[in-house]
């Protein structure tokens, strides 16, 4: 008894009251969203809200199971948990029935569950397991590439899957391995890279004036320009060559000048894309032949970068052509601004963006929202719950959700910093992660800034499996905190 006491004055009651309000307004916004005024039983298990209830109360059920364990069971669980997820993420591409496209959900007596839910729960503790074990440095090539591949592994079943939006949840991953000393130099070549992809797809898709002579820019125009600039950050942090600096900057500089000239003197002669490209290639070169001067890897791995650059735009434009699906694609020109289609891929952010700027400042009230009540906005109740509270709570309600999320993940993160167990640290870190990526997708995609991929967010959007995922995924953590100052055994 005195040990239960213990436990249950060790709970961290800020979290968990933060969870609760967010389930609490995530029911009432669902309830509006499926509000009928011909069939509005607040109890109707034949509907959405109605539903919600019961995976709510599981969800609490679960919440209890996750504190009555010992905190070692999630550490020596971890790899066959694991093991069992990719086994039945795997199974699920054959079995799952077609959704809309997508292998991803299986039924279970009346329910459907979606297996990619929890494998993020079964990806943290596995990198948690892992990542906390005797020796184990993020920096040493075994060690990173065993990580990446726990990342990877259900990454690419999701995939498989045809559920891309989930698969993209798992790259969120690489800021804990930043936490755990993965070098920063990560973080800004991948930053680079999702911007050469932007770039690259944007304005190779542009439409191109039929009776010019050459195409006076493309997305490579931007991406080499930014990779020769980036080879001066380069030099200056990596090498410390001045001579080098020197020599880099004036045979960049003289080409432009060149170019310039020439193209001033002869319009048709040159495009921007090809000065870009000269160079880009010229940069590369200078790169290679100092790397013999100076006998020092540092140069050959800036080459690396150069090389990657080119393949990187080269396999973003057959990426985009061959391996995106077309409602892919057409969600990510819409974005760019390359289409409109206000009636098919560009509708429902269209519709979602009415409904938020319709509620203004206080919004229309608690029922009242025209645009959720007439069903304008498809998967209102899911994915786009967050215009539902945009149009009945306006600006404050939408404000109010946002700050909650903001405090709910820094106080993940405070948590995740005070524990002594490495296991508890690198877990506590993933769970902040993992509802970092859903609430800024999510929002960002109802708004319009990010395409469509058709993740929940948490507590809020309708659905069983995200709900008792996200529940599980964070009572094991204030499960983990109750014994922050043990050190937990890998």
């Amino acid at each position: 008894m005195r040990r239960e006491q213990n436990i249950f004055r060790e709970l961290d009651w800020i979290t968990i009251g933060i969870w609760l309000i967010m389930v609490v307004c995530g029911w009432f916004t669902i309830y509006a969203a499926c509000f009928d005024f011909e069939n509005y039983g607040v109890f109707d298990l034949s509907l959405r809200h109605g539903q919600q209830i019961i995976w709510i109360g599981i969800s609490i059920v679960a919440a209890v199971i996750m504190l009555v364990f010992d905190t070692k069971f999630y550490s020596n669980i971890a790899p066959f948990f694991y093991l069992l997820m990719i086994i039945v993420l795997f199974v699920t591409i054959f079995v799952a029935p077609d959704v809309k496209g997508s292998h991803s959900w299986i039924q279970i007596g009346g329910f459907r569950m979606q297996p990619a839910e929890f494998a993020k729960y079964a990806t943290a503790l596995a990198l948690s397991k892992y990542m906390s074990s005797y020796g184990y440095d993020v920096r040493k090539t075994k060690d990173f590439w065993l990580t990446a591949l726990l990342i990877g592994a259900p990454m690419l079943i999701i995939i498989g899957q045809q559920e891309t939006g989930s698969a993209l949840v798992f790259a969120v991953f690489v800021l804990v391995l930043y936490r755990e000393g993965l070098n920063g130099d990560f973080l800004i070549y991948g930053a680079l890279a999702a911007l050469f992809f932007v770039l690259v797809i944007r304005y190779n898709n542009l439409p191109q004036d039929p009776d010019a002579v050459v195409l006076e820019q493309t997305g490579y125009t931007y991406v080499f320009f930014l990779a020769v600039l980036t080879g001066v950050f380069q030099i200056v942090r990596y090498t410390k060559d001045s001579l080098f600096l020197k020599v880099y900057l004036a045979v960049n500089i003289g080409i432009w000048v060149v170019c310039l000239i020439i193209k001033a003197a002869m319009p048709s002669k040159l495009s921007y894309t090809f000065i870009s490209s000269i160079s880009f290639l010229t940069s590369a070169i200078l790169f290679i032949f100092f790397s013999f001067i100076r006998r020092s890897k540092a140069y050959l791995l800036i080459v690396l970068f150069f090389v990657g650059t080119a393949g990187l735009c080269y396999a973003s434009d057959y990426a985009f052509d061959n391996v995106l699906q077309p409602h892919q694609q057409i969600r990510i020109k819409v974005v760019l601004g390359l289409e409109d289609d206000p009636q098919g891929a560009g509708y429902n952010v269209r519709q979602a963006k009415i409904a938020i700027g319709s509620g203004g400042f206080a919004g229309k009230g608690f029922l009242n929202g025209t645009q959720t009540k007439l069903n304008y906005v498809p998967e209102q109740h899911t994915d786009f719950i967050f215009c539902t509270i945009g149009e009945e709570k306006g600006f404050i309600g939408t404000t109010g959700v946002i700050l909650l999320y903001v405090i709910f993940i820094l106080r993940l993160i405070t948590l995740a910093e005070r524990q002594r167990s490495k296991f508890s640290r690198i877990y506590g870190y993933s769970v902040a992660c993992i509802f970092f990526f859903h609430f800024c997708i999510n929002i960002g995609m109802v708004i319009g800034i990010l395409p469509v991929i058709g993740i929940p967010l948490p507590f809020f959007s309708y659905g069983g499996s995200s709900m008792l995922a996200f529940t599980i995924l964070l009572f094991t953590f204030i499960k983990l905190d109750t014994q922050r100052m043990d050190t937990l055994a890998a």
